[in-house]
């Protein structure tokens, strides 16, 4: 099959690359699957194909204010922000909040710049700076071998409380067992082949310069540095091409 949907199906794919069934790949059943995982794995944390925008709702419960985390499911890769939808983090809006008076203060200058949607978005900006400086905004860290949202406030002064509701900007792996078509994706085809192939050079070797029957001289050697040299260029290739999201890091969730 040309066109992989499923793991067996990307192992079949790769021996055949690699020569199958007119050369023997000799290489073990578990180090095969263990090279798939491997560029299953390496797919997933720099292929920009390998994961999806999302957004998680989540209602803050008394274990989360007393472990000051909120807990992430697993397939979470990256965490981008934290958007506060309740009014303990100064979102409540009414007559006399100083945000909810500037708004329609500034409202009513656009009548002003009709049109203007660059002077509104600056003014969008201004006003989402202006609440972050006056009402303060939490801090938060994802961190993602523990599957935490650490969240860094004052709890005694409500900064966040029970039954407060977030939103949580996030970056999940695609499950490749529900979404077959991700063992058709090309680079993780010719990263997993090269990988086999590495691993081939790597058991020949141990037979390095043995003459088998017909005069023929096992060389792993050149097996191994060839796909070593492909892994590196496919690796600067999703470097320069195809990296995805990166990495959240220590910051303050925006309203």
């Amino acid at each position: 099959m040309a066109n992989p949907t499923s793991r067996a199906t990307l192992i079949d794919y790769c021996k055949r690359r690699l020569g199958e069934p007119v050369i023997e790949v000799n290489v073990d059943v578990d180090q095969i699957e263990d090279r798939i995982d491997e560029a299953i794995q390496y797919y997933q944390e720099y292929h920009s194909d390998a994961t999806v925008r999302g957004y998680l709702k989540h209602q803050i419960t008394d274990t989360d204010v007393t472990n000051q985390y909120i807990s992430i499911p697993s397939n979470v890769l990256y965490v981008k922000r934290m958007l506060p939808i309740s009014s303990s983090f100064g979102t409540s809006y009414n007559f006399f909040d100083i945000k909810y008076q500037m708004m329609l203060n500034d409202i009513a200058d656009l009548n002003n710049f009709a049109g203007d949607l660059a002077y509104y978005e600056q003014l969008q900006q201004h006003l989402s700076l202006l609440d972050m400086k006056l009402n303060g905004h939490p801090l938060v860290e994802f961190a993602r071998r523990q599957n935490r949202l650490y969240i860094f406030g004052d709890f005694t002064d409500n900064d966040i409380k029970a039954e407060d509701f977030v939103i949580i900007d996030t970056y999940s792996i695609i499950d490749p067992e529900a979404h077959g078509s991700v063992y058709n994706d090309m680079w993780l085809k010719s990263y997993a082949t090269a990988l086999i192939k590495e691993q081939w050079g790597l058991n020949l070797m141990k037979f390095e310069g043995m003459q088998l029957p017909g005069g023929v001289i096992i060389n792993g050697r050149q097996l191994y540095d060839d796909a070593t040299g492909e892994l590196q260029d496919l690796r600067e290739r999703i470097r320069l091409e195809q990296e995805g999201p990166i990495g959240f890091y220590l910051g303050q969730v925006y309203g």
